[in-house]
């Protein structure tokens, strides 16, 4: 791959300061400094996932996240939040299938309360049934708004389940209905000795700090935690794809769809930088090839290409989603061998050079307006360690992208949108009174 003699990344992409400490009790920490305004962000990334739940126990991860808003021995239910919202904070948390992270954008004079605050609740979170059962109650409410009542999210869980055989990724975030309904507070505490601990977090200070001070307050703060012995995680790999797989959901609907996976790479792969370009070529906004030939030309209501972009990318190989809604009056089939149709041609004549400049163009300015934020540089290095070991990737983002070339791009095409790599779910709309018949939607 080679780069364009017109485009420099480094002067788009200036390299992220970053420095690492690590504590006696295994926690890890990156301070990235910046004093151009007095504002910090703090993030707290715990190894833990989806991935790291077995069956029975699936959602466990994300309710967690809801419970460590619910209280210590010292504060009340969202007292954390509220403190911090006082001082002018941002306060926020997210679960993946790789990990869950915590953060606070602040004020840099506030960030000794902020560290004080997530060691107290790491510490001293409150886990007895007066905080369980109504949060457990919150995430089924969750799931159903998510999942059941939303147009394709059983669609899509559908296709994850039917796409991994073996892989944790074949269960949604949020957790499968009957697992959550069965969850108890003892798997909660049980979840909490394996995971929450020193040992399993990595710490993101970037803004206006010095280093050496931030070393010394989550030192002062995280640093006599104790961290249970390190056991290594198991390596999981789903076996490789050997056919195409279909599934047909039936639902009420008003439209026809149909969503489709290819199994990818993730994100320590350097082919996701050109599957990432394919994607915006693909569905990127109405200049791309999907909208034009398909959205355009009234056959579909949506062609969209999913993957997740960086740093969110999955750290074990992940999806390449194609979701296709058939417009009014279309039919799906048609519609489906068209979509074929048009891969196909992609992988035997590839794309243009203003196609690959436009998608360049469109991530690089993406990039570049998030990299101005202490939040977005915090997360590329945190979440690039945490599923990769290997922080200095966040500074390579444009480098990478730019070195992709048009035949990198068939390349992949080729490599990965294989009809034996392919799982698809076809949506069936259904009447209330079939759908009744089928059972309960859960």
């Amino acid at each position: 791959m080679t780069a364009s003699p017109n485009f420099d990344p480094a002067a788009w992409q200036p390299e992220i300061n970053l420095k690492r400490f690590t504590l006696a009790n295994g926690l890890t920490l990156f301070v990235l400094p910046d004093h151009r305004l007095p504002i910090v962000s703090l993030q707290i990334h715990y190894k833990v996932g989806s991935r790291h739940e077995l069956p029975g126990i699936t959602g466990i991860s994300h309710l967690f996240e809801h419970l460590m808003f619910r209280g210590t021995e010292t504060l009340g239910p969202e007292e954390f939040s509220r403190i911090l919202q006082a001082k002018g904070g941002e306060i926020n948390a997210f679960t993946t299938r790789d990990n869950t992270s915590y953060f606070e954008n602040l004020p840099a004079e506030h960030l000794e309360l902020g560290l004080r605050l997530e060691a107290d609740r790491l510490i001293n979170l409150k886990l007895d049934d007066d905080t369980f059962q109504p949060e457990l109650q919150v995430v089924i409410s969750e799931r159903k708004l998510r999942s059941v009542d939303s147009p394709f999210g059983l669609v899509e869980e559908q296709l994850f389940a039917t796409a991994y055989t073996q892989h944790p990724y074949g269960w949604p975030v949020v957790g499968w209905d009957q697992d959550l309904h069965r969850m108890t507070l003892e798997d909660c505490l049980s979840y909490r000795r394996s995971h929450y601990h020193p040992g399993k977090i990595t710490v993101v200070i970037a803004g206006d700090v010095e280093p050496e001070r931030a070393r010394d307050l989550v030192d002062q703060y995280f640093g006599r935690i104790p961290a249970p012995a390190a056991a290594p995680e198991p390596k999981i790999a789903e076996p490789p794809q050997r056919g195409e797989r279909r599934a047909v959901l039936k639902k009420v609907s008003q439209v026809e769809a149909l969503f489709a996976g290819f199994h990818v790479v993730g994100l320590d792969h350097p082919d996701l930088y050109p599957l990432n370009l394919l994607a915006v070529i693909l569905s990127g906004g109405k200049a791309s090839r999907f909208h034009q030939d398909f959205v355009r030309q009234g056959k579909a209501i949506a062609l969209d290409v999913e993957l997740a972009p960086l740093p969110f990318s999955a750290q074990d190989p992940d999806l390449l989603m194609i979701a296709a809604v058939a417009a009014p009056g279309q039919s799906l089939p048609e519609l489906e061998q068209e979509l074929w149709a048009a891969i196909d041609q992609l992988t035997q004549e590839g794309v243009t050079p203003a196609e690959l400049a436009r998608a360049k163009k469109l991530l690089r300015s993406q990039a570049v307006r998030s990299l101005a934020h202490n939040f977005f540089r915090g997360l590329l290095v945190g979440l690039f360690h945490l599923k990769t070991g290997d922080a200095q990737l966040a500074n390579r983002i444009l480098s990478s992208l730019e070195a992709v070339t048009a035949d990198d791009i068939l390349r992949v095409a080729r490599t990965y949108l294989r009809e034996d790599n392919r799982t698809v779910v076809v949506l069936k709309p259904v009447t209330p009174e079939e759908s009744q018949a089928l059972g309960p939607l859960q």
